[in-house]
């Protein structure tokens, strides 16, 4: 599985997604080629909450070229080379007076920066810190530099995608991920890689309790246009997760709702915690604060959303974030495939938690007598079974659920959940 969703990163990673535009549209194009996908346009210029969707960007060529014409820097070469949503220019201009438009990473030399500026028209080039020193010794400061940027802004459309897996209710679990960076792999090219496999995998397996809702926008903006154009369905979200930088080799980052930081921990900061438990992974539990991805915007006070966010390594914590360093090398497939079954594993928590009453409350009851007793005692889980079924028993008072029990014993969810399917088989148990 790793190597199949490292193959999707590197064929997806050349798309030049952006906030909006023909990138971000191949991008859902090619997710709609693997699972059934809704796109939706909203119209430049529709006011969403208290912003509005800006025009769209396009962009034919951008370069800079010395004076005999050969080029510096060439959007054709990365879409990295060009700050998003640069205005056009024509001109041609001193070393020194490119300099205010020219962005590098002076402690990261080799390394191209990726920027943008959607909101304050201007223009720019990103670039190596070396290739710069390098045209400074070439040409000097007084040297001439050509600067075209073919770019225009029209009335356009911001682009959306939606698959949804109808479940046996209305309830909903969320999962967000971003879809507007160009040419970064881990960010969040790994995590549409991850999130469209999950989608398909939960697609062709055994229908679920849950509605679950996967959502392909770009950052900011998309969830801000898609809670605008869902207020009225938001209360049937129960659970959620915001998915990025899911393929890198770091740990699993886990940020608790904002609910869940403010006051006890919800449903799905707790399934995380014990879904990771039971797959022997460590996760580094953090409290939500109002930066980072989308979760920002499903946890801002009006929506108050029970949405966390999963990653490896977070934004801003690996050198590579944000630049050209963050390419197919810097993903790998057994952590891609890590970050599968772990969101599998949240998924079967979450889906799976019930509530129940014993029916037999006062006392123990006969296991025995039901055929219960040597059932459970020949799985393969063995005494664990056991010790599942009198856990769920006990702790089954109609106000306790199986992520209570699976929290309280330290048991696998996936046993606690067996023994209670057998409980409520043989009438112990009934749903509360």
């Amino acid at each position: 599985m790793g190597a199949a969703l490292h193959k999707l990163v590197a064929e997806w990673l050349p798309f030049r997604r952006g906030l909006t535009g023909a990138g971000l549209r191949e991008q859902l194009l090619a997710i709609s080629e693997r699972v059934p996908m809704r796109i939706s346009e909203v119209p430049s210029g529709t006011k969403v909450l208290d912003w509005t969707v800006p025009k769209e960007w396009r962009v034919r060529e951008a370069y800079l070229a010395r004076e005999d014409g050969t080029r510096i820097v060439d959007w054709a070469d990365s879409p990295l080379h060009l700050v998003q949503y640069s205005v056009a220019v024509r001109d041609t201009m001193p070393l020194w007076a490119l300099r205010a438009h020219l962005h590098t990473l002076p402690e990261q030399p080799s390394l191209v920066p990726y920027r943008t500026s959607y909101y304050a028209p201007t223009w720019g080039f990103c670039l190596t810190h070396d290739a710069l020193d390098a045209l400074a010794a070439e040409i000097g400061e007084g040297g001439e530099v050509r600067v075209v940027i073919d770019a225009e802004h029209v009335d356009g459309s911001l682009t959306m995608g939606e698959v949804v897996i109808e479940g046996e209710t209305s309830d909903e679990i969320l999962f967000s991920a971003h879809a507007c960076h160009p040419a970064l792999a881990n960010d969040n090219t790994a995590s549409l890689a991850v999130a469209t496999m999950l989608a398909r995998r939960l697609l062709n397996g055994p229908k679920r309790r849950h509605t679950i809702r996967f959502l392909f926008a770009p950052g900011t903006l998309g969830a801000i246009t898609w809670l605008d154009r869902h207020h009225a369905d938001l209360g049937r979200i129960r659970h959620g997760l915001v998915l990025a930088n899911l393929g890198d080799a770091g740990g699993f980052t886990y940020k608790q709702t904002r609910a869940g930081t403010l006051g006890a921990p919800l449903a799905v900061d707790r399934a995380v915690a014990v879904a990771m438990r039971d797959l022997g992974r460590d996760v580094d539990v953090r409290p939500f604060e109002p930066t980072g991805y989308d979760e920002r915007q499903f946890g801002s006070p009006g929506f108050d959303l029970p949405v966390g966010r999963l990653t490896r390594t977070p934004h801003g914590e690996y050198p590579e974030y944000h630049t050209s360093g963050d390419d197919l090398g810097l993903v790998r497939p057994e952590a891609l495939a890590a970050s599968l079954s772990a969101l599998e594993a949240v998924v079967d928590v979450l889906d799976g938690d019930r509530r129940y009453r014993n029916t037999q409350p006062y006392g123990e009851p006969q296991l025995g007598r039901r055929g219960l007793y040597a059932s459970l005692g020949g799985l393969p889980e063995g005494p664990a079974a056991q010790q599942a079924a009198l856990w769920v028993l006990n702790l089954s008072d109609g106000t306790r659920s199986l992520l209570d029990v699976a929290e309280r014993s330290a048991l696998p969810f996936s046993t606690v959940r067996a023994a209670a399917d057998r409980l409520a088989e043989a009438g112990l148990l009934v749903a509360a």
